[in-house]
């Protein structure tokens, strides 16, 4: 600890939950994916042996407190009850012993449920609207039970599918299920559970927002029915386990709500339609009074879903005002979480704002970076870019459920900037059987991911760059303010080429393959724009060419709704230019992949700000101080532009194809994201 940076000190000082003493204040937040029995908690599949392996690396690089992702009391799959299954505790206690030997403890989070909330697929939801095949699928997936909610209402994911009331049998089920399976997590050692959730409008959020919950029984109406439930889980969970075990919940302070999948941005001034600070003040010191023992809080819910999972648009720090503000009306620790910076989160711990520092993603991109900040080598943290695109991709746009592909739905709280996380049987570094000279062209995020898993390797690595910066477009993508965190990332890269023996040569452009001395030659060259063949296109800028700087006028068109359009519409609103977005789909941000946290955000920034956003429309001609455009019924109209932005994607430009000794990667292969170059370089690499 002596090369710690004093600012960061009250980082490092013990505190208690209950009488559960942690080492320090960093708290690993739970992520789906992360549960220790299983993303679905499949009970025939066992304890999760890879999310124990990201946790025990992570404790023995300095985590005061853990708390893996959700573990459904009943199975998704098959309908067994989580305390039914004793074999998977064993397995948990086993792990407990070599979590306690790093000095970190760790917090099992338990959920009541998802309800509308739950993130039904493309591939489930036609399954359940047709009575026929949901009884049919009944027993091996409820899924009227996984959409259960406090009152029938539509669900966040598809709109068209109304949710079933949960009954109060079924209540009494989950309560009493609490009480046994917390009560198996003790006897395996576990020094406490986390209650999920009276947040982010998960089901017990539900129950306690009016807003929801239509009931006219004992768990609806009244404030103190609509808590109820939320109350009776931790009575429950302390007869079974003893007032002292400590109980953690799962809070969000405000919901940021402004209507039905409409959130509120950050400074907005709405009227809150679901939990508002008055009531969450009242309603944090009657949990606490009910037996709660910690508070791990933020805002929000799927309506308004970056406030819990902010994307790049995002303030840092954006929840700790309102959750250092609901510390005040009670007397157990509280815990923030969201984009939380470690300087301000330690300045809030030692001015007694908030107990302790919650942080989740970063944890999946460096699995060191505590380490790495208690050595003051904050330089060497690997930055998280807040993208979701390999820990939480569920996308969604409109007319569509969760458009996620299954293998991302089973696979949760990857990485896309690294990817050994949670798939350490994929990908890993092991010497290569036979040293050679491999040459990569292009210096991009690809090339020179390329070129550090070679050198790791064993491998002699070139890099070869024909301007005179390393990484490639990204450099563009990471121009606008709110990228910080990319323009990070670049600076890491450019830090870590320098640890290993690659000679990088800058302004030096490859056409020929006979000037390489090289072995394996990876191309990772990227793509090249799209050309738009309409009258006028010769005056457009493209997206690239806007993003380093070239001019624009007052009035901007851009042409292209899809995530790099919109990211440059609001660059250009945050500039105070006044955009126009043009997108031939009915929604924004139609890909796959593409969170809705991030999506949700950029659509309700528009809406909010009367950013004029033209759907189902076609760009017809461009003028010198307008664009014509084709609206569905073949209508064209006018619309000022001083300047036109295209961003209508890009097509693959390899300098070489494939062969025998070439290999294409990155944007030059297949026109992805980050996650897509990074894991392909990868991919490739491993085999060289």
């Amino acid at each position: 600890m002596n090369g710690t940076d004093k600012k960061y000190e009250a980082l490092f000082t013990p505190w208690k939950i209950g009488n559960v003493e942690i080492k320090n204040r960093i708290v690993m937040c739970p992520m789906g994916g992360t549960s220790l029995f299983g993303w679905f908690e499949l009970t025939g599949c066992g304890f999760d042996k890879e999310a124990a392996k990201l946790f025990l690396e992570r404790a023995k690089n300095n985590v005061g407190l853990i708390i893996p992702g959700i573990a459904p009391l009943r199975d998704t799959f098959w309908g067994k009850w989580l305390w039914q299954n004793p074999k998977m505790f064993k397995e948990l206690k086993v792990f407990m012993d070599e979590i306690h030997k790093t000095g970190a403890k760790l917090f099992i989070q338990l959920t009541a449920g998802m309800g509308r909330s739950w993130a039904i697929t493309e591939l489930i939801a036609p399954l359940h609207k047709n009575k026929f095949t949901r009884a049919l699928i009944k027993p091996v997936i409820d899924t009227a039970h996984e959409l259960a909610s406090p009152s029938p209402q539509p669900s966040r994911w598809a709109h068209d599918i109304e949710c079933p009331e949960m009954t109060v049998e079924q209540i009494h089920e989950i309560i009493e299920a609490f009480a046994k399976t917390a009560k198996l997590c003790k006897e395996a050692g576990v020094d406490g559970v986390e209650v999920h959730a009276v947040h982010e409008g998960y089901l017990l959020d539900q129950f306690a927002i009016e807003f929801f919950n239509k009931r006219t029984d004992e768990y609806g109406g009244s404030f103190e029915n609509r808590y109820r439930f939320a109350a009776e889980i931790v009575k429950a969970i302390k007869e079974a386990c003893g007032r002292d075990y400590p109980v953690s919940l799962r809070y969000s302070v405000e919901s940021k709500m402004k209507g039905f999948c409409e959130g509120a941005m950050p400074g907005e001034d709405y009227t809150e339609v679901g939990r508002s600070m008055e009531e969450s003040e009242k309603a944090a010191k009657y949990l606490q009074d009910a037996g709660y023992d910690m508070l791990n809080a933020d805002n929000g819910t799927y309506d308004s879903w970056y406030w819990a999972h902010p994307p790049m648009y995002m303030p840092e720090n954006c929840n700790l005002e309102d959750v250092a503000h609901i510390k005040k009306f009670v007397d157990i620790p509280v815990v923030c979480a969201g984009r939380m910076d470690a300087e301000v989160g330690a300045r809030a711990v030692a001015e007694g704002r908030i107990d302790a520092v919650g942080v989740a993603r970063q944890f999946l991109v460096d699995p060191e970076w505590i380490t790495k900040l208690i050595d003051d080598r904050i330089e060497d943290i690997k930055p998280c870019i807040c993208c979701h695109s390999g820990c939480f991709n569920f996308s969604s746009s409109k007319g569509h459920a969760n458009t996620q592909d299954l293998t991302d739905t089973m696979g949760l709280s990857r990485c896309a900037l690294n990817p050994q996380t949670m798939q350490s049987k994929k990908y890993y570094v092991e010497p290569a059987k036979r040293s050679k000279k491999i040459a990569v062209i292009g210096g991009g995020i690809g090339g020179m991911e390329a070129a550090i898993v070679c050198a790791r390797r064993g491998h002699k690595v070139t890099l070869y760059e024909k301007s005179d910066k390393l990484g490639g477009v990204f450099v563009a993508a990471a121009a606008p303010s709110f990228k910080e965190k990319d323009r990070a990332l670049i600076a890491w890269y450019i830090r870590e080429l320098s640890k290993y023996p690659i000679e990088v040569k800058m302004n030096t452009e490859i056409r020929d393959m006979a000037t390489l001395d090289a072995d394996e030659i990876i191309v990772a060259t990227g793509a090249a724009a799209k050309k738009l063949h309409v009258k006028g296109a010769e005056k457009a800028i493209e997206a690239v060419d806007y993003l380093l700087g070239c001019e624009v006028g007052e009035n901007v068109a851009v042409i292209g709704g899809g995530l790099t359009g919109c990211e440059i519409a609001y660059d250009l609103y945050l500039k105070g230019k006044k955009p126009v977005i043009v997108e031939m789909q009915d929604d924004l941000i139609t890909a796959k992949g593409v969170c809705l946290a991030n999506t949700s955000y950029l659509r309700d920034f528009f809406k909010t700000n009367h950013v004029p956003v033209y759907l189902e429309t076609a760009l017809s001609e461009i003028g010198d101080k307008n664009v014509v455009l084709k609206d569905k019924e073949g209508k064209l109209f006018n619309v000022e532009a001083d300047s036109v932005i295209l961003s209508i994607g890009y097509n693959p430009a390899p300098v070489f194809e494939k062969g025998r000794r070439v290999h294409v990667i990155g944007d030059a292969a297949k026109v992805g994201n980050l996650r897509s170059v990074i894991w392909g370089a990868w991919d490739v690499c491993m085999k060289l």
